[in-house]
């Protein structure tokens, strides 16, 4: 399989995780993969997965793992031909991203990075509440609900972090400043993976060159006592 751009993208509430995501998309001719969007999609169309994941939400319940990853399966397979995607909302616990892992890894390809939009709280708090009064939205009105969903963001991606970073993929964002600085920073970071992904792919076509001459440097030995 050719090389793919495959990015865990990640930001608190007020990050501009959205804004950025687009920006990537449309930079790198990604595949944006919501969660959110994939099992609406797959119980609007009726699938299989979608009519079970449709009865266990119906029960009150949340839906398995194994059924998100199936439909994440599905999505992939619908573009074989893409550049790479952009996974939002998912992987969301370790037990997930090893998962996901799994998957990509029987598709011949992998996560090139975890991309972590880092703002500190107390700007986060200021942005919402500005944004609540522009919109409306009662969430982003009430200062506390604002800080109790950037505490649970904290705690559920903390794990994700550490995962990530384990195998040297976890990657550090300043999410404060423009749209067009945080999204160069992101670009730039970008680069950075492309350019370790060439150079995996060398040293494993070299791996490869050096075994094929071991095998000629084999044969040559062998091939006397042949004759």
């Amino acid at each position: 399989m050719e090389k793919m751009l495959n990015i865990v993208l990640f930001g608190p509430p007020g990050a501009g995780k959205g804004t950025q995501s687009e920006n990537l998309i449309n930079k790198y001719g990604l595949v944006h993969l919501s969660t959110g969007d994939i099992l609406r999609t797959e119980i609007a169309r009726g699938t299989d997965l979608g009519r079970k994941a449709k009865e266990i939400m119906e029960r009150g319940e949340l839906v398995g793992d194994d059924i998100v990853i199936g439909m994440i399966e599905s999505k992939l397979d619908e573009n074989t031909g893409a550049k790479g995607f952009i996974f939002d909302g998912f992987p969301r616990t370790a037990a997930q991203a090893v998962a996901l892992d799994d998957l990509l890894q029987k598709k011949g390809t992998g996560i090139s990075g975890m991309l972590a939009l880092e703002v500190d709280d107390e700007e986060l708090v200021k942005r919402l509440l500005i944004r609540g009064e522009a919109s409306g939205r009662p969430d982003d009105r009430n200062e506390g609900i604002i800080r109790r969903r950037i505490e649970e963001y904290n705690n559920k991606t903390l794990p994700l972090k550490n995962y990530y970073s384990e195998q040297g993929k976890f990657h550090s964002i300043n999410g404060i400043g423009s749209i067009d600085e945080i999204f160069r920073l992101l670009v730039d970071r970008i680069i950075f993976l492309n350019a370790e992904m060439d150079l995996t792919a060398l040293e494993t076509d070299l791996e490869h060159l050096d075994l094929t001459i071991q095998d000629f440097d084999v044969a040559d030995e062998i091939a006397p006592e042949l004759l």
